[in-house]
């Protein structure tokens, strides 16, 4: 069976010490993410995830987020990321929907999230995410997510899915003309479009990739898994701005990136004092609006390559490239 649950063990096998993850002055290597993936596999295990059960994830573009898209699927279960920008009807609507039994939680999120706890049906296991980048806020489980991971076993050795059409993960996209629908991920289709990914944008290997696209955007596109498969390096970015981008691009020499046309706006009028020069050319995948022409033209004057893709979230992202 196809799942990419596959490219993990690989690279982790055989780049072992090769940069997995950048997080302000985190850095961890492809063993240590593969073990802490491990870890949180068996802590959901020993908690009572089984095969089909879902666990959501509230958070930003962080590791943890990252870890979850291996770490939930290795039990077995359904990998469900909140969009941080819903309120709290919303969040409560999707936590019962999906019946999630778990629901790990970035402590900034903490208002949004309890209120959306209040109006749930359901009474899922809280762990709270304690970013060191991020700006702290209350707490609302009983134990925090480096703690969950301590109960861990780094050894877990992974339920690959029997049938490859299996389901990975649920993501809801927002109709208008009621609640969010759920669209289901199988392992197949996941494994698949990574590999779409690589060939549509001819990635090569080792690319070092930051995340301005959110994680729970059809589960950033595929590109945890297609990073991942590749070897190269995650460069998580907290909050999208110009600033945070230019320095990340300049220095971790990042070679490739997402984002909606906004992104490119916000890349492409930064002020002079927010922008560094690049230190190459670098990759620059866009979709959900067509950019506009100058806006185009003004990303590859400072030394991006933009191709344009379509895609939706029932497809596993990107379907139809721009060549």
């Amino acid at each position: 069976p196809l799942s990419p649950l596959s490219f993990l063990y690989r690279t982790a096998l055989v780049f072992p010490e090769h940069t997995a993850m950048i997080h302000g002055q985190t850095r961890r290597s492809w063993s240590e993410t593969a073990q802490r993936c491990s870890r949180l596999a068996s802590a959901l295990t020993d908690r009572g995830i089984r095969r089909g059960d879902t666990v959501a994830v509230m958070a930003p573009n962080i590791p943890e987020l990252f870890e979850a898209h291996f770490g939930v699927p290795m039990t077995g279960a359904v990998l469900n990321a909140l969009n941080i920008r819903l309120d709290s009807a919303s969040l409560a609507y999707i936590l019962d929907h999906g019946e999630a039994k778990v629901l790990l939680t970035d402590t900034e999120f903490a208002p949004v999230i309890q209120e959306a706890l209040h109006q749930c049906k359901g009474n899922p296991l809280v762990v709270d995410i304690d970013d060191s980048e991020g700006p702290g806020g209350e707490r609302l489980g009983s134990i925090l997510y480096e703690e969950f991971l301590a109960e861990g076993d780094p050894d877990y050795g992974a339920n690959f899915p029997s049938d490859e059409w299996d389901a990975i993960s649920l993501n809801y996209t927002s109709g208008t003309t009621g609640d969010p629908k759920g669209v289901v991920y199988h392992h197949r289709g996941a494994y698949l479009n990574s590999l779409s990914n690589l060939i549509g944008w001819d990635m090569g290997h080792h690319p070092v990739y930051l995340w301005t696209l959110p994680m729970f955007h059809c589960n950033g596109w595929c590109f945890p898994w297609t990073i991942t498969m590749l070897g190269g390096t995650h460069v998580c970015l907290r909050k999208v701005t110009a600033k945070n981008i230019y320095n990340s691009v300049a220095e971790h020499h990042v070679t490739h990136l997402c984002g909606a046309p906004i992104v490119m706006n916000m890349i492409s009028n930064a002020p002079k004092e927010e922008q560094r020069e690049l230190p190459h050319r670098v990759e620059f995948m866009t979709a959900a609006a067509p950019p506009p022409p100058p806006v185009i033209a003004q990303m590859e004057e400072a030394g991006f390559n933009v191709t344009h893709v379509y895609g939706l979230t029932e497809v596993y992202g990107p379907a139809v490239v721009c060549e």
